[in-house]
């Protein structure tokens, strides 16, 4: 026997010794299976996190000298220029969208849009199968739609990185469709509760996002608590452990009359939540039949989202540093625009013009997500509404943190169909679980009113019984209650 064919051997023989362990422990099996999920989660965010920043300053700091500000939990980005190149910011979107389409379109066309969705498509009718090459070229794509000053989020890619890989170990291991599903699942949460240093409420949202309904993944929990929690550690040693939105917040929620506030947030939410599914598929509609090459579609969507960017680049990129200012209520950094206009009006302005700089930048087949757009879209409308309570009923409210946390949280619950996740990872986001009660008020009403018909996930169904995942699991046969009686 040649060396290669005694190697092969061996590598089919090890293949089997661990395809039995699996079958005959579940414990065993998914720990193996989740501390992969969680090793590779943590890696794929740590390296696209880094290439993003590594596209921005070639593209959009490259051309324009215009840095977008990051979060607390970040490290700081280079400082802009004293006048950037506002015009310039349109070439750089241009060019991310350009690079990102060809990619996408010439190796994994399934890697357009927003890769939550698709992750999501490949459990429901996919048998848990993705290509492998969709983590790398969603990876690479990305990162020059996201670092070119695209709306976009990074979850999304995360996600589809982790839950690919979550898929080939299925293939690699001959693991049951079912269990595949639940790998891809696992891969869903770790990736996410990586980028989001949100470990618990990604394993949650493992479960709860597969569904607009009320119905959750329950089998998904377990390697998703192993998965994450890796994933999350592992991303921590390179980025730090420090919340995204640092934990600075002084507030303590005491006063329960309060909570009408938050009510009303939670209606205004789930209004703007509407309208951001609406208009996001309303302009995916327009390009999916608008007759031109698909790879130069997401080069005219960055486009415009880049013109839109000239006058308020705040729209650009994840958005995180402006909500970072807005939770500290250093609301003189947001107002970067050419118009002079009141704060309480750029912020009004920032939520409607966000959705529509997502929706061109993702709807017209580029690449990310589409929660930290919600995120920075409820945390706008947070802090607008904070500014009317403050005027209206003054130091009923003395900061604004809590209304632009709580908006955050309400508004991607009710698009994003995960009311328990949202919670908890917008909490670890931002180190502080203070909020429970009244973000479970406003999470509440914007989930029930928002309704399942506006999810922005449209691969999500109602339920299991809506599920090809689950067919027939909630079938009865008819004829096991039919019987014959001899004569």
């Amino acid at each position: 026997m040649s060396g290669k064919a005694l190697k092969e051997s061996t590598d089919r023989s090890e293949r089997r010794r661990i395809e039995r362990f699996l079958n005959r422990s579940y414990l065993g099996k998914w720990a193996f299976i989740g501390l992969l999920i969680g090793i590779v989660a943590g890696l794929g965010a740590t390296v696209f996190y880094f290439a993003i920043q590594l596209v921005t300053n070639l593209l959009l700091g490259g051309i324009t000298g215009f840095y977008p500000p990051n979060p607390a939990g970040e490290l700081p980005a280079p400082p802009s220029i004293p006048n950037p190149h506002f015009l310039w910011i349109p070439v750089s979107t241009a060019l991310g969208g350009i690079i990102a389409g060809l990619l996408i379109f010439k190796f994994a066309p399934e890697a357009e849009g927003h890769g939550t969705d698709a992750a999501i498509d490949a459990f429901h009718n996919k048998n848990g199968v993705i290509r492998r090459r969709i983590p790398v070229v969603k990876t690479i794509a990305s990162a020059f739609t996201i670092g070119s000053g695209g709306s976009a989020g990074r979850e999304g890619p995360t996600a589809q990185i982790a839950a690919g890989f979550g898929s080939m170990v299925g293939e690699l291991f001959g693991l049951s469709s079912r269990d595949r599903r639940i790998a891809v699942a696992a891969g869903i949460g770790a990736g996410i509760g990586s980028i989001f240093k949100s470990p618990f409420g990604g394993a949650i949202l493992s479960a709860e996002i597969l569904y607009s309904g009320p119905d959750i993944e329950a089998e998904a929990l377990i390697p998703s608590f192993i998965a994450a929690p890796v994933g999350y550690v592992i991303f921590g040693l390179f980025t730090g452990f420090t919340p995204i939105f640092g934990s600075a917040i002084n507030y303590n929620f005491t006063d329960p009359w309060n909570l009408a506030f938050y009510a009303i947030l939670g209606v205004l939410c789930a209004g703007v939540g509407r309208l951001y599914t609406t208009a996001f598929y309303s302009i995916k509609n327009f390009f999916d039949k608008t007759q031109m090459p698909r790879f130069a579609k997401p080069m005219i969507g960055a486009l415009i989202a880049g013109i839109i960017g000239i006058f308020f680049p705040e729209v650009l990129g994840l958005g995180y540093g402006y909500l970072q200012f807005a939770i500290n209520g250093n609301f003189g950094a947001i107002q970067v625009n050419y118009l002079s206009l009141p704060i309480f009006g750029v912020l009004l302005l920032l939520v409607f013009l966000k959705i529509f700089a997502t929706a061109f930048t993702v709807g017209s087949g580029g690449s990310g997500g589409v929660f930290a757009p919600a995120l920075a879209i409820g945390g706008f409308l947070g802090a607008f509404f904070w500014m009317i309570v403050q005027a209206l009923f003054p130091n009923a409210i003395p900061i604004p943190a809590p209304l632009v946390i709580v908006g955050m949280m309400a508004l991607f619950a009710g698009v994003g169909r995960v009311p328990i996740a949202v919670i908890l990872m917008v909490s670890e986001m931002t180190g502080n679980l203070t909020l429970l009660a009244p973000s479970m008020i406003a999470v509440v009403i914007s989930y029930y009113l928002t309704g399942s018909k506006y999810t922005i996930y449209h691969n999500q169904v109602e339920t299991k019984a809506d599920s090809p995942a689950h067919r027939g699991e909630y079938n009865i046969p008819l004829m096991t209650k039919i019987f014959v009686k001899m004569q």
